[in-house]
């Protein structure tokens, strides 16, 4: 075998071997529902908060910002749809173009996004965070 041929054998077996690409995580609840698991409790810091992934290959951004209040946002940016990062240094971003906001609330702190974030209701159950 050539070269050539053997550099395109390795590369369909590599290929062919990786399979599809996974689909691409979309911001929201999914297929989950009301009274389902999200998270526990503990898995969210206090301060900060963690995306979740949901059934139905979505996503959710669960926050704690005061010691045992949890509240939940679609981590879809308003902007252009792209997943924002869970908070770091008091601040929800959006690393496509810089949206910025609140943790807290999810209110819209810096554009382009004109508009915050979209809370979902979450209740805590025990240990665990659930959809209310």
């Amino acid at each position: 075998m050539d070269r050539r041929s053997l550099l395109l054998c390795g590369l369909a077996a590599a290929l062919s071997a990786c399979g599809e690409p996974a689909p691409r995580k979309t911001g929201g609840v999914g297929t989950a529902r009301q009274g389902d698991r999200v998270t526990s409790s503990a898995s969210v810091p206090v301060g900060s908060g963690v995306l979740v992934d949901m059934p139905g290959n979505a996503q959710l951004l669960v926050v704690q910002p005061r010691s045992g209040e949890f509240r939940a946002f679609n981590p879809a940016c308003p902007h252009v749809g792209s997943l924002v990062n869970p908070p770091a240094g008091g601040v929800i971003t959006c690393p496509l173009h810089g949206s910025a906001f609140d943790p807290a609330t999810g209110a819209v702190r810096k554009g382009p996004a004109t508009s915050g974030l979209s809370e979902v209701a979450v209740a805590l159950s025990g240990e665990d965070v659930v959809l209310a």
